[in-house]
């Protein structure tokens, strides 16, 4: 059984293809690289000892995906990462953010349409529950009030693909609803490597722990949180990697439409995870404190037990462990996969 991973190279794609091929799966990785590297292929061999099928590829051009599943007919299931991911910036460019999301899981499902490839598992996102009324988010809380563009393009990618397993009873479709994934692989040789300056909490820390920047930004004081900064569910990307592989695996028994949270079921604030971060390095860390970030919200969290019930899975790692990991990553590749 082989499987697409589009955007196989980026931060949550890569360590997804470590856990597939320890699993027994064949994989096809589709990138184009737009944040992520080629040096990506060359460590998931280290990892693997697998040199894994690789095509460049935009998932928004049709040409280009007509070619891939052509040119690939062993493709069983898609795993369709490929898109914007940067909640700030989804606000100053929301068109971008529509016409990538959403074209691009368009240009996928109308090939695996004419291709009849019949399972297919969305990265989907915690964005869309907005802002909470009630913590812990199950997969029955209100998904559709998304407070960002980006949010809204996972919004509408959801009922897309609802509107679709309603019209093809013999469509699989695993809607991952993942919190904030953070963490690197153990081996250190794959991780976060955002293009710029970073938009997530904590690629920022890690650079500004390699003395990239001379401060950790603070974005709001004034939640109604404990300490008064942003909670989160924050997961370690080789547990949320696990997680694909069990929708994958559950896709395979003919489920139709699921729908799982993939967190740990614990929130954490912004300097609950700056403090897990210190003490992964030894040193405390300069804190700059600003205001709101346009589209954050005070609180969100995962309830996890229906993908422990239905899939066999739960995350493992612990907030040590995700500081301690990125740290090991970050410390190591100080420029990223940049030389």
């Amino acid at each position: 059984m082989a499987i697409l991973v589009t955007g196989g190279a980026g931060y949550i794609g890569s360590h997804t293809v470590v856990e597939l091929l320890a699993g027994g799966y064949d994989v096809i990785i589709a990138d184009n690289f737009y944040n992520s590297s080629p040096k990506v292929l060359d460590r998931l061999k280290t990892i693997t000892g697998v040199d894994v099928p690789f095509v460049e590829c935009d998932v928004c051009d049709k040409v280009q995906v007509e070619e891939l599943f052509a040119s690939h007919p062993e493709i069983d299931a898609v795993i369709h990462f490929a898109a914007y991911k940067a909640v700030g910036e989804s606000v100053e460019k929301p068109l971008d953010y529509y016409e990538n999301n959403i074209g691009g899981a368009m240009t996928i499902l109308q090939a695996m349409k004419r291709h009849n490839v019949k399972n297919f598992v969305f990265s989907s996102s915690a964005t869309v529950y907005g802002d909470p009324e009630t913590v812990p988010c199950t997969e029955e809380s209100p998904a559709n009030g998304a407070t960002n563009p980006y949010g809204w393009t996972k919004v509408m990618q959801e009922q897309i693909l609802r509107d679709l397993c309603h019209s093809d009873k013999d469509m699989n479709v695993a809607i991952l609803r993942y919190f904030n994934p953070i963490g690197a692989h153990p081996s250190g040789l794959i991780g976060e490597d955002p293009n710029g300056i970073p938009n997530n909490l904590l690629p920022y820390i890690a650079q500004a722990a390699i003395g990239k920047y001379p401060s950790v930004r603070v974005f709001g004081t004034d939640y109604p949180t404990p300490d008064g900064t942003g909670v989160r569910d924050y997961i370690h990307v080789v547990d949320l990697a696990k997680g694909h592989v069990a929708a994958v695996k559950k896709l395979f028994t003919k489920s139709g439409l699921v729908t799982y949270n993939l967190g740990t079921g614990n929130g954490y604030s912004v300097l609950q995870v700056i403090k897990a971060y210190e003490k992964a390095i030894g040193r405390e860390l300069e804190k700059n404190y600003l205001p709101r970030r346009a589209g954050d919200i005070a609180e969100n969290y995962a309830d996890p037990r229906k993908a422990k019930e239905e899939l066999g899975w739960e995350a493992e790692y612990t907030i040590d462990d995700m500081c301690a990991h990125s740290w090991n990553w970050q410390s190591n590749n100080p420029n990223g996969y940049k030389e």
